[in-house]
C-alpha cells in the first residue's frame, strides 16, 4: 500500500492551496482518511479527518478555512486550504486507516508535502 501526497508549495498569506493524496495497493476497504501536519520543532498534529461515510472532523485552528473531502472510487483524499496563515506552514501528511486484501487492518502515512505560507 502506498500513499502519494501532492499539491504543496509556497503561497502568500490569505491565499489557497489544495492538497491531494492517492492511495494505491491491495486494498479491500478504506475507512478514515485524514491530514496531519508537523511544523519545525513541533509534534505532528491533526488537521482534519473524514470517515467513509463523509463525517468530518477539524482541528480548531483550521475550522472554517480548510475543507477535507474524499473520492472513494478514486481512493483519493483532498484538503482545500483557504485564507492561509503563516502558522499553517508545515509538512502535511495524509493518513488512512484501511483493510488490506489479506483482511489486515492497519494505518498508513504518506511521505509528506511541504506547505509554506509567507507573510
Amino acid at each position: 500500500v502506498q500513499l502519494q501526497a501532492s499539491g504543496g508549495g509556497l503561497v502568500q498569506a490569505g491565499g489557497s492551496l489544495r492538497l491531494s493524496c492517492a492511495v494505491s495497493g491491495s486494498i479491500l476497504s478504506i475507512n478514515t482518511m485524514g491530514w496531519y501536519r508537523q511544523a519545525p520543532g513541533n509534534q505532528r498534529e491533526l488537521v482534519a479527518t473524514i470517515t467513509i461515510g463523509g463525517r468530518t472532523n477539524y482541528a480548531d485552528p483550521v475550522k472554517g478555512r480548510f475543507t477535507i473531502s474524499r473520492d472513494n472510487d478514486k481512493k483519493m483524499v483532498y484538503l482545500q486550504m483557504n485564507a492561509m496563515r503563516p502558522e499553517d506552514t508545515a509538512v502535511y501528511y495524509c493518513y488512512t486507516d484501511l483493510v488490506e486484501i489479506n483482511l489486515r487492518r492497519t494505518n498508513y502515512w504518506g511521505q509528506g508535502t511541504l506547505v509554506t505560507v509567507s507573510s
